[in-house]
């Protein structure tokens, strides 16, 4: 597969921090440190996104990235789609990676790696991460997704650390 066309040159850490503030206020509002936001081809945010577990009612499924595609693809053709890129906190889930392949997003840069998070959580029952980078979920698809990440790893894992320390009882 190709790299996608229509991708522009942005300040991939700049908006890597702006994903970080979602994160950080999905946290203060009570809910797991993740957050995404979408940037178009022009490098305007037009969509930002929480994790929403606590919000949707303990859905294991309310991931910040997959919540986002869902919007996304309501909202956008997947022409306007494909030059698109996510920024997220955290790597995309199998779940999310899959949600942001069949909707069409171009390109995703994420912070902390899945392999990085697993290590940090464990085996926590609210976040029984797979240890499946997107990487290859995507090369198993029939159009391309570029991925850049892990990009500002250590800052992205801060922001789950004493979140996650706190629910397994580690210092």
């Amino acid at each position: 597969m190709s790299k996608p066309t229509g991708l522009p040159d942005l300040d991939h850490e700049h908006f890597l921090r702006h994903a970080f503030g979602v994160a950080e206020r999905a946290r203060r509002g009570g809910d797991h440190p993740f957050g995404c936001i979408l940037v178009d081809a022009e490098g305007q945010v037009v969509l930002e996104q929480g994790n929403g577990f606590t919000a949707e009612g303990g859905d294991m499924t309310a991931h910040a990235e997959r919540l986002l595609a869902t919007r996304a693809s309501k909202r956008f053709a997947p022409s306007v789609l494909a030059g698109c890129t996510m920024y997220t906190s955290a790597e995309p889930c199998a779940m999310c990676a899959g949600a942001v392949y069949w909707v069409g997003i171009g390109r995703v840069v994420f912070g902390q790696s899945e392999h990085s998070l697993k290590e940090m959580t464990g085996d926590h029952p609210e976040n029984p991460t797979l240890d499946l980078p997107c990487r290859t979920v995507f090369a198993a698809g029939q159009r391309c997704v570029e991925v850049i990440g892990p990009l500002l790893e250590e800052e992205a894992a801060e922001l789950q650390r004493s979140f996650w320390q706190a629910r397994t009882g580690q210092e």
